[in-house]
């Protein structure tokens, strides 16, 4: 797709192509947040220096931070998916089955950052409920979704949401309230076994093979693509899924927006624009 295309989309829909994995997106309050890995960001939508406002946590800086959304009176919630790892060693951080994840909340009236979950094995995407009653993150290496409950006799503790065939990236609100999430990949055998074995897991790094024969373990063998949609219960609605990646290839995000579906990849340079009422 042309970069003028890509860069549009990368505006408004919280698009990762462009920008290698950050994440903008606008708040309440006329501004907008830019995640570059390590620090959290603000930038003012007229323009101007861009303000680092957080780069640790209880005194655990940021190393791999990921995705966020907003409540309805602007705090800002997003996930730090590894403290061992940074971005470019995704892989490493899910096949060592690194549990270092956390999803924090950002107070922008007072500044104090609130540790919400820990131990998370690759905290990735983060979605606020239509409500804001309850908020979704992604547990990538375990293949789940949890939810953590921001209102009512729940609040403040967590459970799991959806059990997933892959490994989910970012998780996406539609406007009636239900959920789009990207699958990276289906989990395989290889995967399986490695992350239920940590021997295995150490054996695969032995071995005389590459990264990216590694990440080719990793997906199975064939760049696909896989986008599933669940309701506000966790139930699955529908799964879209191109086996053999003819048309689109690893899906990181879904955006739903009037009747069309906007998928995009921090790992193939592309947009993908899909109409629902066609079938991949």
């Amino acid at each position: 797709m042309e970069q003028s295309v890509q860069r549009a989309w990368c505006l408004t829909m919280r698009a990762e192509v462009l920008t290698q994995g950050s994440v903008m997106e606008e708040s309440l309050d006329g501004m907008v947040l830019m995640w570059a890995g390590l620090t959290l960001l603000l930038h003012r939508l007229i323009g101007g220096l861009a303000k680092t406002i957080a780069n640790e946590a209880e005194g655990v800086p940021f190393r791999f931070t990921n995705d966020l959304d907003f409540d309805e009176g602007g705090e800002i919630y997003f996930t730090d998916s590894s403290t061992n790892f940074q971005r470019r060693h995704f892989l490493l951080s899910i096949f060592s089955g690194d549990d270092t994840g956390r999803l924090m909340k950002y107070d922008p009236k007072s500044g104090e950052i609130t540790v919400l979950l820990r131990n998370l094995m690759f905290a990735n995407g983060v979605a606020m409920s239509k409500d804001f009653s309850f908020l979704l993150v992604s547990e990538t290496t375990k293949c789940r979704i949890l939810r953590y409950w921001l209102k009512g006799p729940k609040m403040g503790s967590s459970e799991v949401f959806a059990l997933l065939p892959g490994f989910p990236d970012n998780v996406r609100r539609n406007s009636e309230g239900n959920f789009w999430v990207a699958l990276h990949c289906r989990r395989n055998l290889p995967t399986s076994l490695a992350l239920s074995y940590p021997w295995l897991r150490w054996v695969l790094f032995k071995l005389p093979i590459s990264i990216k024969q590694l990440y080719y373990v990793f997906i199975g063998g064939t760049k696909h693509a896989i986008a599933i949609h669940l309701d506000e219960d966790g139930k699955i609605l529908e799964v879209l899924e191109d086996q053999q990646g003819s048309t689109v290839k690893l899906i990181s995000e879904v955006e739903e927006r009037n009747g069309q579906l906007w998928m995009g990849s921090v790992m193939v340079p592309s947009v993908t624009l899909y109409a629902l009422d066609n079938k991949l």
